[in-house]
């Protein structure tokens, strides 16, 4: 049965999967979401026995409707490859709750690689079928992750350009490192005098210029996006959660059935709101823990049903989910709105004018199935010290802030089911702050330095990723003001 797409502000503006990957976003600033969330077809039991690929290909034929099996598979055989450094993509570690599901084996050693791999065969499989004959410039705004796995994803793909903004002062050396150092004649890559919001916002106000959108058009050229809120990006990520749970069922961690936690980072909100549609499909998840630092604005929602981004933005530690305007949770709030599009679209108002927004008490009653948090950065430096101290396991400072919010929740809650904390980076993307929080006297090596004794430490080897860009040549060094990003794009597509 075929699942349609609508946006969330307007249910006459609909669209097949393939469309909806292509156009990234409604043509009123709305998102995709399914008409229908689709419930599981295979048992936990068979999906126990399936490698990455197959459970991927069970979770995505199931909202991808438009495309053949033979288009699918070829998008998964594609994606799922030897990019990653194990077989199983996805591996859950440890013997007892809480394990940790690792999701930084990909090329660019951060989770944004599970989704970010396969998009770009998605987009290109779309635009065959849609007879696009436009090039596709693909436009996103990253907080680290996200940019360096889209320019992977896209470089040197044919019909396609990808430019990525982000903030000049708002990611890690390594992070920034990974992007400024990327080949491909088809990537740009541009820092903002500003934050993340800013550089989101700014890409969210291009996409919704209807005068470029004639120009670009003019020069045979459309925009689609990269980020979480393109479909084709959440969409591969709820096939993890499924996998994991099948991995705890394989190894007889977990029976059948048994209701299980996940702890998640979030900033943008894509991460968990995937874990929330797997659970819709059936997966036996009892809370979905969401974890933030200290832009605790989900924290706050959470727990008082008032969405308000007038705050000081905060520098962490964790810069990946340095975000005050979760782009995604504009999905949840369509769900818990009754799939309502006038009352989501009014809150979206409310949000854009006054910087806030409150959910009526019945929308509360609809968020049971999560649990909000925070960790303070001292807090996180302390979970990656003593899980560090207790068992030489090195964790990334994302994967902390879960960890210590899974602490505050079974200190608050006492439940006694077993937990999955979704380690979204490898911590040799965060070498700094990761070897500080471990040991202050590191503070005097370099970057590169405390790379060789985070491997020494951990005894695990130093990822390709990061071996890549020790010399690697720095090829994009343009920056600009908020203000001029839509000069940024122009310039690089040469458009007058």
């Amino acid at each position: 049965m075929e699942i349609l797409y609508r946006s969330t502000r307007n249910d006459n503006i609909t669209a097949t999967a393939s469309e909806a990957i292509l156009k990234g976003l409604a043509e009123d600033g709305g998102l995709f979401v399914p008409d229908r969330i689709p419930l599981l077809e295979k048992s936990l039991d068979e999906l126990a026995g399936m490698t990455y690929r197959e459970v991927a290909y069970e979770i995505m034929k199931l909202y991808f409707t438009d495309f053949t099996e033979e288009e699918l598979k070829y998008c998964i055989n594609h994606a799922y490859d030897t990019k990653f450094d194990t077989t199983k993509i996805a591996p859950v570690i440890g013997d007892k709750s809480p394990y940790f599901l690792e999701l930084f084996h990909g090329s660019t050693i951060a989770f944004k690689d599970m989704a970010l791999s396969i998009l770009p065969y998605l987009m290109i499989t779309s635009a065959k079928k849609n007879k696009a004959e436009n090039e596709i410039v693909i436009l996103t705004a990253t907080s680290g992750d996200t940019g360096k796995a889209a320019l992977a994803g896209f470089a040197e793909v044919e019909g396609t350009k990808i430019v990525v903004f982000y903030p000049k002062n708002g990611v890690s050396p390594i992070q920034e490192k990974q992007m400024v150092t990327q080949k491909g004649d088809n990537t740009h890559v541009v820092g903002i005098h500003g934050n993340f919001d800013d550089a989101q916002t700014g890409v969210k106000n291009i996409f919704n210029d209807k005068e470029f959108e004639q120009l670009m058009n003019q020069n045979g050229y459309q925009f689609s996006s990269a980020n979480s809120i393109n479909i084709g990006r959440l969409i591969p990520q709820v096939v993890y959660y499924v996998y994991s749970y099948a991995q705890l069922l394989n190894k007889k961690e977990i029976e059948p059935g048994e209701k299980i936690n996940f702890v998640v980072p979030t900033g943008n909100f894509g991460n968990i709101l995937a874990g929330y549609y797997a659970k819709e499909m059936g997966l036996p998840i009892h809370k979905l823990i969401c974890a933030s630092n200290d832009n605790k604005v989900l924290f706050d929602f959470f727990t008082t049903g008032i969405y308000d981004r007038n705050r000081e933005f905060m520098l962490t530690s964790s810069p990946s989910m340095d975000i005050l305007i979760s782009s995604n949770l504009e999905r949840l709030i369509y769900k818990i709105a009754g799939n309502s599009a006038t009352k989501n679209a009014e809150l979206m108002s409310q949000l854009t004018i006054d910087g806030k927004y409150e959910i009526n008490e019945a929308m509360k009653q609809e968020l049971a199935d999560f649990y909000g948090n925070y960790a303070t950065e001292k807090e996180t430096a302390e979970a990656i010290s003593d899980l560090y101290k207790n068992s030489g396991y090195v964790m990334d400072t994302h994967t902390a802030v879960a960890y210590s919010v899974y602490n505050k929740y079974m200190e608050e809650m006492n439940d006694l089911k077993k937990a999955v904390i979704v380690s979204t980076a490898s911590p040799y993307k965060f070498t700094r702050s990761v070897m500080d929080a471990i040991d202050p006297g590191y503070d005097t090596l370099s970057d590169f330095e405390l790379v060789d004794e985070l491997e020494k430490i951990s005894g695990v080897k130093v990822p390709m990723a990061i071996e890549e860009i020790r010399s690697a040549k720095v090829l994009h060094d343009t920056i600009c003001d908020k203000s001029e990003m839509k000069d940024a794009v122009k310039a690089f597509l040469k458009l007058k």
